[in-house]
């Protein structure tokens, strides 16, 4: 990746994480930790590799992306706004009634989602449905899908991966954003489901462990993952939760803690000053 293209993503990313704070501060709830540090990820999928078009969100031959991690929310919308699905001034709306920007993503109501969330785990089998369905039908696209952690200690992803191997789903690529951090604690505290990467090639898939925070390592992980023509790819990406704003950077508490007016606008105030800096 040239440098100047990743200035650019590195300011839309940043540009991202000030609307993921705006959002929850507004909300005076949601989860800014764990979506500050997948924002990255999602910037480089939706802004230089799926096959998109904001302008026809449900076209049939686009890459479809699936946020297990659904609490993650406004990590996801605050790209897609960005991207062009629909305006930013919906993020100031976020989990207010009847607005359109809901706790966790809806499929039937957000244009650009392809796959409603809620309980951890389920994203795996979806976007493993998802590829099992292009594999059948000899479709081309591509099925891409973040998953947390603390949500790896789920037996859904287990049975998820599973049957992903045992169908050569090639074109599915799962993300593990590997914080460290889950509701309540570190996940070594909780249950932790370390070592992913073993785990990730005992049940047969291609895995590749990457800085989630650095845009070349996530461009090679990906055309990599495309060219094992084989298995299925998991990208164990480590990374920080309350990536890029200092006081939320490594800190359980603000996994489901909103800022308030004065934590807000000090994070906005970081975030501007590594934008001018780029």
């Amino acid at each position: 990746m040239n440098e100047q293209r990743k200035t650019e993503l590195k300011k839309l990313a940043l540009s991202a994480k000030k609307q993921i704070i705006i959002g929850t501060n507004r909300a005076k709830s949601g989860h800014p930790g764990g979506s500050l540090s997948c924002t990255e990820i999602l910037t480089y999928l939706y802004f230089d590799k799926m096959n998109i078009n904001p302008a026809n969100p449900g076209k049939a031959d686009r890459d479809r992306f699936v946020l297990s991690k659904g609490h993650a929310a406004p990590a996801l919308y605050a790209v897609l706004a960005l991207r062009g699905f629909f305006p930013v001034e919906e993020i100031e709306k976020l989990r207010k009634p009847y607005a359109m920007l809901q706790g966790h993503p809806d499929k039937k109501g957000i244009p650009g989602v392809d796959m409603s969330a809620g309980s951890l785990g389920q994203g795996s089998s979806a976007a493993a449905g998802m590829a099992l369905s292009a594999k059948h039908f000899g479709d081309n696209y591509r099925v891409y899908s973040i998953i947390g952690d603390g949500e790896s200690e789920e037996g859904q992803v287990w049975e998820a991966a599973m049957f992903a191997a045992h169908k050569n789903l090639s074109n599915l690529t799962v993300f593990v954003d590997l914080n460290g951090l889950q509701i309540d604690g570190t996940i070594d505290e909780v249950n932790s489901p370390l070592p992913l990467d073993k785990k990730f090639e005992a049940f047969n898939w291609n895995v590749i462990v990457i800085d989630g925070h650095d845009f070349d390592q996530i461009e090679s992980a990906v055309k990599a993952a495309e060219e094992c023509k084989d298995k299925p790819t998991a990208i164990i990406a480590n990374t920080v939760k309350g990536k890029d704003v200092s006081f939320m950077e490594n800190a359980v508490g603000w996994h489901g803690s909103a800022p308030n007016a004065e934590q807000a606008e000090e994070a906005l105030k970081e975030l501007d000053a590594k934008i001018a800096a780029l």
